[in-house]
């Protein structure tokens, strides 16, 4: 007599109030997320085998006390290069590849591959599915996440800002005190690993150059845009985009909505009717108010926000028009946006010293950003450069040249932003900074030279200006890392450290 063959559950089919077990689920990276994953997936009764290169001592801590809860961890060189024997379900990290060895196994046995972010839109609680405002595009997402959830909770909403920052999406949505809502930033890696979620509203920032080392290819950059737009898919209530940005709006248009979804556009300059914008020195909607053909309701002032500067005023109108998509009320959009102050390293002045203002913008990490930044100084001595991620910056030089006093260049790729400049604004002084090749505070004696480069051609009523359009990992731990350098240099520099 034959032995029946053994049916395995199917994760596809499976939420969050059915029982996991006998699902053999493999995670691949064990940063924040995927730690997420690994501990909620054991929660549900899922058998789990995380697999990973490397980790931060504070994440191989919680991958011991993983173990101890049953998941079965290797973190080691190589992990990651073949597909466990045993798998119904792979949850990867942004950072895999489609090309990956151990996707590419999964697709050849039919084993669904999910990120972190379709993993947790499966695991919302039925009895109370917090609705999700979704924000994604090149530059602006955190802030704009940050702003949207100051603004929700201003309104008197339980929110929290997950995703891409702050807390991972499995552990919001498995909360045992569900949220409101949820303000949700999300790269265009995790949203290529999204299938099913439905966002109550998104928007799209902008689309640019960036990450076209994951998106190679002759079709990089459209592969790029339509893994962004894959946040307006199945949208109930509005997708916000950009009117400075078509690409934004043709992704609108291209998207399978919910019919009664509405298309909401946000400007710089005096909205159209469905749009919100700016009326004089006011954030005004012409969108969410009955009367939008003929009048304007106001939301708050330039004044009120923590930076006049042109994307950060953008970034408030996208993250106004998501919470007014809610029904949040003016009155909480302009108590919101108030009390928002961005992190560190976006736009912050470090110091004003013999007439020269010093700005630390590091998280400016490709050139779009860098392009924004540099729109709101002038003149300018302009530090660039790091890892360009096989990003070209002759538009971003041809645009801003007439703004550049000098440009002082650091990092591995900052020859590529040299011929820029000498092709487009060849008259602008360029000094390239060598990295030191002793020992110790690298980065610290790095950013000496460059604030002392910069010190000798500043002029009065000049900005230094830190927007690097590159990102920092060839010289520095992260974005972060290269703005502490760089205020520590400023600081020595003036006399105020």
């Amino acid at each position: 007599m034959g032995v029946a063959p053994v049916t395995r559950p199917d994760p596809t089919t499976l939420g969050r109030t059915d029982s996991w077990e006998g699902v053999r689920a493999v995670v691949a990276g064990f940063g924040t997320s995927g730690a997420a994953a690994v501990d909620n997936l054991l929660h549900l009764g899922a058998s789990v085998h995380a697999l990973a290169e490397s980790a931060h001592p504070r994440i191989l801590e919680r991958a011991e006390l993983l173990e101890v809860l049953g998941a079965t961890i290797e973190i080691h060189a190589g992990a990651t290069d073949a597909l466990p024997a045993e798998a119904d379900l792979l949850v990867v990290s942004p950072g895999f590849r489609p090309d990956a060895p151990l996707i590419a196994a999964a697709r050849e046995h039919g084993i669904p591959v999910w990120g972190e972010v379709e993993l947790a839109w499966r695991l919302r609680d039925p009895a109370h599915p917090a609705p999700w405002l979704c924000v994604t595009g090149t530059n602006g997402k955190t802030t704009t996440v940050q702003m949207l959830d100051s603004i929700l909770r201003a309104a008197g909403l339980r929110s929290v800002a997950a995703g891409n920052v702050g807390l991972p999406l499995t552990e919001a949505v498995m909360d045992p005190e569900p949220y409101d809502v949820i303000a949700v930033e999300l790269s265009s890696f995790q949203l290529h690993y999204t299938d099913t979620m439905a966002a109550e509203s998104a928007v799209v920032l902008n689309v640019a150059e960036d990450h076209l080392d994951w998106y190679d290819g002759p079709t990089g950059m459209h592969d790029y845009a339509r893994d962004k737009g894959r946040i307006f898919q199945n949208v109930a209530r509005a997708c916000v985009y950009n009117v400075a940005d078509p690409v934004t709006e043709d992704l609108v248009r291209e998207a399978d909505v919910i019919e009664g979804a509405r298309a909401i556009g946000f400007t710089l300059g005096t909205p159209a009717v469905g749009m919100l914008g700016v009326v004089e020195d006011i954030l005004v909607d012409r969108a969410f108010i009955e009367q939008r053909d003929t009048s304007a309701a106001e939301l708050c002032t330039l004044d009120d926000l923590a930076s006049t500067a042109p994307h950060f005023v953008a970034n408030a109108l996208a993250a106004a028009a998501l919470a007014r998509a809610h029904g949040v009320s003016q009155a909480a959009v302009r108590d919101g946006l108030r009390a928002f102050r961005p992190d560190g390293h976006r736009i912050a002045v470090v110091a004003e010293h013999d007439a020269v203002t010093w700005v630390d913008d590091s998280k400016a990490t490709n050139p779009h950003a860098a392009a924004s930044s540099l729109a709101a100084f002038a003149p300018v001595v302009w530090v660039a450069g790091g890892l360009a991620k096989g990003a070209h910056f002759d538009d971003l030089v041809s645009a801003t040249a007439d703004r550049l006093r000098a440009v002082v260049l650091i990092g591995r790729d900052r020859q590529v932003i040299a011929d820029a400049l000498s092709r487009h604004a060849p008259d602008v002084p360029v000094f390239q900074v060598e990295t030191p090749e002793t020992g110790g505070a690298v980065g610290a004696d790095l950013m000496r030279r460059v604030v002392a480069t910069a010190a000798e051609v500043a002029q009065p009523g000049d900005t230094v200006l830190l927007a690097p359009g590159c990102a920092s990992m060839d010289q520095f731990t992260d974005y972060a890392a290269r703005g502490d350098a760089f205020a520590t240099a400023v600081r020595e520099h003036v006399g105020t450290s």
